[in-house]
């Protein structure tokens, strides 16, 4: 009975001095539901002479979603914080989502689309005691046209969002998360984007863009008017291009009939 006692004795002294500790549970997962919670305005860039497609890729140098979490609290365990569906994935068909919504043309044309270039750099959620749950949502992109030339540069844009709720609240978290996506989403310049989707009025606003012949260019769409006169009045006229570049080639004589023959041999233009 004495050493019954004696060994209880010496266990309440063991944890009375802190020498004996309970084992911290592990640490608690959550899963983030990522959500578009906001649309654009609709068809406000409808009827563009270009189509867009998107190309998303992860440059994120850390693939985990919880950054900091820091709480006033002398043992804990950071959670672990995932989302649904991934973050690639969700990006990917979201930004599709807002586009059409916005009347962008996706995947209209592979020969004549453009091309925004889209990279993930952050993509966070972050607990400071005091403070509650921020978001980050950082992109780097830019926009190619049909020729793979870079027309719009690099450009960052970043949004951000917070959340004054507790440490274990998912639906905080989650929506720090989504309301830093959609702020990343409103600080894209969509306006500059929809300005190279729209074809120039006359061919000096496109001095960069090659005639390829799939009718996509301002020049292609020009009305050329030709005045064919002679001296005397009435005579044949001949003419032929001979050309030094390879993009326009050289033709055989071509000739139109006097007024006084009343019909046309060739056509008066040639697209050789």
């Amino acid at each position: 009975m004495k050493r019954i006692l004696f060994c209880l004795l010496s266990i309440s002294m063991l944890v009375s001095c802190g020498l004996l500790k309970k084992s911290p549970a592990g640490p608690q997962s959550y899963t983030l539901p990522l959500v578009l919670n906001e649309m654009p305005a609709s068809d406000i860039y409808i009827d563009m002479d270009y189509g867009i497609r998107i190309n998303v890729t992860d440059k994120r140098t850390q693939p985990s979603v919880l950054n900091k979490y820091e709480i006033n609290a002398v043992n804990y365990l950071k959670p672990q914080i995932g989302t649904y569906p991934d973050v690639m994935s969700f990006v990917s068909e979201s930004m599709r989502q807002y586009m059409e919504t916005m009347g962008f043309d996706l995947n209209a044309d592979i020969n004549t689309d453009y091309m925004l270039q889209v990279e993930i750099t952050e993509y966070h959620v972050s607990y400071l005691s005091g403070m509650g749950w921020m978001g980050t949502v950082c992109f780097d992109m830019q926009v190619y046209d049909e020729n793979q030339k870079l027309v719009y540069p690099r450009t960052t844009v970043t949004g951000r969002s917070s959340v004054a709720s507790g440490s274990g609240d998912v639906a905080g978290a989650a929506k720090a998360l989504n309301d830093s996506y959609i702020s990343a989403l409103k600080s894209i310049d969509w306006d500059r984007i929809a300005y190279f989707l729209r074809r120039a009025d006359s061919p000096s606003g496109e001095k960069n863009k090659q005639v390829t012949g799939s009718g996509d260019t301002a020049l292609e769409h020009t009305d050329i008017r030709w005045y064919v006169d002679s001296a005397p009045k009435g005579a044949d006229v001949f003419w032929r291009v001979v050309s030094s570049t390879p993009d326009v080639k050289n033709t055989n004589q071509l000739y139109i009939l006097g007024p006084h023959r009343m019909r046309v041999r060739r056509p008066l233009i040639s697209r050789g």
